[in-house]
């Protein structure tokens, strides 16, 4: 992955921050991009998310289990459903986030993550979403940031369902454990260098 990844996303933006805020407008968007201990425990920090709730998108059986799911036979995707203030942020900057802190260029895995239950998705639930995702993701490719094509699946939202209750905040509740550590605080770290200017206020 080319360093030149930061300098591109943070040049991909829309107009619309700066404007008077309004009402809260909150909107939800569906994001898979590998374990969802990692994505979730980022996005909890962006300024504007609500919630960010980890759980299961993209297969047919209904209310499936985390040891089902991790199977990779069931067609699920570890994601996480972010919930949103459109007044605070936007999907451009949930999109730049989700590229700058997971690989999109590996198939079905992130890192030592292996399996269909492991990629890189977004399910749009309307036009906009879907526009959205495309549009920075043709940006990226013609920019030719990553050395490898980008494999991020973009798909309807169908169903969501939440994982079990242990797998959430689950960074929060387990600093500790060796994968934290070596896997979830090392993008932390980059998330917060990139976009410090977006950062929830602590």
């Amino acid at each position: 992955m080319k360093n030149t990844i930061l300098i591109c996303l943070l040049i991909l933006s829309f107009n619309g921050f700066g404007q008077a805020k309004k009402q809260s407008n909150y909107d939800t968007i569906t994001l898979g991009g590998g374990c969802y201990w990692c994505v979730e425990a980022v996005y909890e920090n962006l300024n504007g998310v609500k919630s960010v709730v980890s759980g299961f998108s993209g297969g047919k059986t209904t209310n499936p289990s985390y040891e089902e799911v991790s199977t990779g036979k069931t067609g699920f995707a570890e994601v996480v459903q972010i919930t949103y203030d459109k007044n605070t942020t936007n999907l451009d900057e949930i999109f730049k986030v989700f590229f700058t802190v997971h690989d999109p260029t590996t198939l079905n895995r992130q890192g030592a993550d292996v399996g269909s239950q492991y990629r890189s998705v977004i399910f749009y639930k309307n036009e906009e979403q879907k526009n959205a995702a495309n549009n920075i993701i043709n940006a990226l490719k013609k920019a030719k940031v990553y050395n490898d094509p980008i494999v991020t699946a973009v798909e309807p939202f169908t169903k969501f369902y939440k994982a079990e209750d242990y797998h959430q905040n689950y960074y929060d509740n387990n600093k500790n454990q060796p994968y934290c550590k070596m896997i979830i605080q090392p993008k932390i770290e980059k998330f917060e260098k990139v976009f410090k200017d977006k950062l929830k206020k602590k």
